[in-house]
């Protein structure tokens, strides 16, 4: 450890480096690491953790351990004045080299930690370009990432401009402590042993998304203030945690942190009207007061109080971007949403309170990894370049089951899992 990291204990750091690998890619002998691939790049001011990684990846066995080294500084300039098109080469020669790895075997963990206003000032457009030159590269990637052929798992570390968002209310140089003491708590690093602490919390979302898969649910009936949506769930769709299995039969812990239990959508069955409750940052700009309006799955209305430009930059991404992709269920007195702090990043934002995604599902049907791309949609699943979160939750949201028999079955209530029955 470098003499100046003095924001942070050392030795906990190491634990939480331990748990990333232990418990969310779950490394075994012999496999290599990767961190850092695609736009989530390992910047400067991350070194010392992803040296820990680098330590805890080799203690675990690792065969070799890939560091892909970045910086926003640089993306942010680059996506301002430099050529997007030789910015999608690079992406190119970045994926040779990740899927070379992939095809040994690789794990993967990326650290999210934008910049919130990382392109305040850029045109939306250039943005954009810059976005989907990079999406549609990793594009196939991602879905095998996704459709758990790899293991792989998200977990943050701050930065500086990430810190000055979260806590203007600090002097600055205090900052990015009280966002690493966020980040630890959030990710429930912290504590004589995490691992175990990780592991009897998965418990207890498995016992949610057990009892969610036993209701056999029809549709879901959201309630709030602006929102009265009907979602009609994927056929044979599953209901799972972060904790799910990939195909090799390991399992891994996708986001950590992760409260969350989440299900595909029936691509065509989404009616009527959603507004977000939290105020969303994606690529460099923040939304707030998304509403949206369904028409047998598709946005056919769409608004914001603030960031319309970046909005529209996601619904008008792809066709698939018109339509759900997942359906996530969040209680409001999770630990992240009790702290009521807005983090401006969506790994933790989003395991705060319930949410949806806009674009690209995730494949949680029967037998749904076995599904080509081609097979999505006659399933009810949607595709597209993007896989956007954003919150809907709240202290006033209620959410009702109708399963397949009919029966009307309470979810949330107040923004709280209703007794299960």
């Amino acid at each position: 450890m470098t003499e100046g990291m003095n924001y942070i204990v050392n030795e906990q750091l190491k634990k939480y480096a331990e748990l990333v690998v232990r418990v969310g890619v779950n490394l075994q002998k012999g496999q290599n690491l990767v961190v850092g691939f695609g736009r989530r790049q390992v910047y400067p001011e991350h070194i010392e953790f992803a040296r820990c990684l680098v330590e805890a990846g080799y203690d675990a066995g690792a065969k070799f351990v890939q560091i892909d080294w970045g910086d926003e500084w640089w993306i942010r300039e680059t996506v301002k004045r430099g050529s997007i098109e030789t910015l999608e080469k690079r992406a190119k020669w970045q994926l040779e080299w990740v899927e070379q790895l992939a095809e040994e075997g690789a794990a993967y963990i990326a650290i999210p930690a934008s910049n919130p206003d990382l392109y305040e000032g850029i045109p939306h457009d250039r943005v954009t370009a810059a976005e989907h030159a990079i999406s549609s590269t990793f594009r196939d990637f991602d879905n095998r990432r996704t459709g758990r052929k790899y293991r792989w798992t998200l977990a943050s570390a701050p930065t500086q401009a990430w810190a000055d968002k979260v806590h203007p209310e600090l002097p600055e140089g205090e900052r990015v402590q009280a966002l690493w003491d966020d980040i630890l708590y959030c990710a429930r690093a912290t504590g004589d042993d995490p691992v175990a602490g990780w592991h009897k919390h998965l418990d207890n979302l498995r016992h949610r998304s057990d009892w969610l898969n036993g209701l056999n649910i029809r549709s879901l009936h959201y309630t709030a203030p602006g929102t009265d949506l009907t979602i009609e769930m994927a056929p044979k769709h599953y209901w799972t945690p972060a904790l799910q299995d990939a195909l090799d039969g390991i399992p891994f812990v996708a986001n950590m942190p992760t409260e969350e239990v989440y299900s595909a959508p029936n691509k065509l069955g989404v009616n009527g009207v959603v507004t977000s409750t939290m105020p969303l940052n994606h690529n460099g700009s923040t939304i707030v007061g998304m509403k949206l309006r369904f028409d047998n799955g598709r946005i056919v209305e769409y608004s914001a109080e603030s960031g319309q430009e970046a909005l529209q930059s996601i619904v008008e991404a792809d066709e698939g971007s018109h339509y759900l992709g997942e359906v996530a269920l969040v209680p409001v007195d999770s630990p992240i949403a009790e702290k009521g702090q807005l983090f401006y990043n969506t790994l933790f934002d989003e395991n705060a309170s319930c949410h949806l995604a806009i674009g690209r599902a995730y494949a949680l049907v029967e037998n749904g990894e076995k599904l080509p791309q081609s097979e999505w949609g006659a399933h009810g699943l949607n595709d597209s370049l993007m896989h956007v979160d954003f919150m809907i939750g709240s202290d006033k949201l209620n959410i009702d089951a109708t399963t397949m028999d009919g029966k009307v079955v309470p979810i949330f209530r107040n923004g709280k899992w209703a007794p299960a029955k």
